[in-house]
């Protein structure tokens, strides 16, 4: 079989990380045997292992180094066997075939393939991306929220943990019929009551800011003196 430069390459960096010198104690049982029949009986089984794995195809094609282990194991008994055929006992190759030989056997561990990434979250809901959920409509000259507050809220608070609200800003507002500080104290015990509302339905108070505009900011503009319905309102926006 004819090797491209990559193969070539890459058995010289095996090569290079054979040890230099193998102490008797490392070697294999029947290759530290003084017998010279035993000795090369060992040596060939090396040999021709390392010959049939170079000639497997299963191998060549593997993608793991047993077939650059293979030839080194090849080589280097090939060179211990030369050496053997004159019973000349040659320390470095028969510790050099002997090593190769052991790493060529072992069985590659199969590479761990990494764990699935995590699917992706699901989209939040379409109501999560309002960052004024809620707005509340008082009677006039009232604090006590209109018709339907309690579901406005329940809203809120069912939608909280889901759309990752944490902060509410609950700011009350007013008319333009009254004076301006009547307004001003209106509107904020307008913010006030829907803050009860709101603690009473699991939302926590500390995750509130409660503030009053009074009449500084219509949601319609009108005349001073004005009775306005949309006007008397608390108003909700929420962050994360």
């Amino acid at each position: 079989m004819r090797m491209n430069n990559t193969v070539i390459g890459a058995l010289a960096m095996i090569g290079a990380s054979v040890p230099a010198s193998l102490s008797a104690q490392e070697l294999s049982a029947d290759l530290a045997s003084n017998d010279t029949d035993e000795l090369r009986g060992a040596v060939q089984m090396r040999y021709d292992a390392a010959l049939a794995a170079t000639n497997n195809v299963d191998v060549v094609a593997a993608n793991d180094p047993r077939y650059l282990w293979a030839s080194e194991a090849k080589a280097q008994c090939a060179i211990a066997l030369g050496f053997l055929k004159s019973d000349t006992r040659d320390e470095p190759s028969i510790a050099k075939c002997d090593y190769a030989y052991g790493l060529m056997t072992q069985i590659p561990r199969r590479p761990v393939a990494p764990p699935p990434a995590p699917p992706p979250p699901p989209p939040a809901p379409e109501v999560c991306a309002d960052q004024q959920p809620g707005i509340v409509f008082f009677p006039f000259d009232s604090a006590e929220p209109a018709e339907g507050a309690s579901q406005t809220i329940q809203f809120l608070a069912g939608n909280a943990a889901t759309c990752g609200w944490d902060s509410f800003r609950v700011v009350g507002h007013a008319d333009r019929a009254g004076s301006n500080s009547y307004n001003e104290t209106l509107s904020l015990r307008r913010a006030e009551a829907i803050a009860d509302l709101m603690v009473d339905l699991g939302i926590e108070r500390s995750a509130m800011s409660i503030s009053a505009e009074g009449e500084t900011n219509p949601r319609v503009p009108t005349a001073d003196g004005i009775r306005s319905p949309e006007n008397r309102r608390v108003e909700i926006t929420v962050s994360q």
